[in-house]
């Protein structure tokens, strides 16, 4: 419910209205109220019949010469034609034109493009570069197993059989090419896994045509460079497939091992 106060705010604000003295927001703002109001055209409407006579005792009156000259002068109505900068090329709507047309045909060119068939091809195996060997027993048991990780240059022995030597004696381990001679790649334990690196001479040799051996030798090694002590167990080399399963499967069997 309005107010009196209310009430007389809004008869001022439509009696402005009616007079054309409010401002752009509030005249819009009066007019939304005379369109969506009954009251409010009521009240327009009202002031209009109060307001409105008074124009009539008001008669014409002809501005003097002045005023004109002043309206003349703030708009500049004399000043002279003002010259267009020119356009650079960034202002060319033509160039802009062709060049919107030649992006367009680029971007079909492209879509075509990506929209052709592929050629299937065909996945290229990758030799990992793994190569493993079991060296058994005399009785048939393993006693070691070797992974050769070529790329790295380097093999690792695990013991699997658990093998007893004479004080001051150790395993050392060979390598066998086909009909040549032993090649000493290195002493191993025979309790715990053993890393070896692999020089160049004896990556060469590796292959399925060669073969490890293990002989029983001084804690030092052999002294003549050939095997001194018995041969106790011996193996072929060949692919490894699945190195990473291979690898893994040595390693748990051992960490098994030694939690016994």
């Amino acid at each position: 419910m309005n107010t009196p106060i209310e009430d007389g705010n809004n008869n001022l604000r439509y009696a402005e209205y009616v007079l054309g003295v409010l401002d752009a927001d509030t005249r819009a703002e009066v007019a939304h109220e005379v369109l969506v109001s009954g009251e409010a055209a009521t009240a327009v409407a009202l002031w209009q019949r109060r307001l409105m006579p008074l124009t009539d005792t008001i008669g014409e009156v002809t501005p003097a010469p002045y005023v004109w000259a002043r309206i003349h002068d703030a708009l500049q109505l004399d000043a002279p034609a003002r010259v267009a900068p020119r356009k650079g090329l960034w202002d060319n709507l033509q160039l802009w034109h062709w060049l919107g047309i030649g992006a367009s045909a680029v971007a079909v060119a492209l879509l075509v493009v990506v929209s052709l068939p592929r050629p299937t091809t065909t996945p290229t195996v990758v030799n990992a570069g793994y190569m493993a060997s079991t060296i058994q027993q005399d009785n048939g048991s393993t006693g070691w197993t070797a992974t050769m990780d070529l790329q790295h240059a380097r093999m690792v022995v695990v013991p699997a059989t658990p093998v007893a030597f004479e004080q001051g004696r150790a395993p050392e381990l060979w390598l066998i090419p086909a009909g040549g001679k032993p090649i000493s790649v290195g002493m191993i334990a025979r309790d715990k896994p053993t890393t070896l690196a692999l020089d160049p001479a004896l990556l060469a040799q590796l292959g399925p045509t060669a073969a490890l051996a293990v002989s029983v030798e001084p804690i030092g090694g052999s002294p003549t460079g050939q095997p001194t002590g018995a041969v106790i167990a011996k193996g072929a080399i060949g692919a490894a497939p699945d190195a990473g399963g291979k690898v893994a499967m040595i390693g748990d069997r051992q960490t098994d091992r030694n939690r016994v």
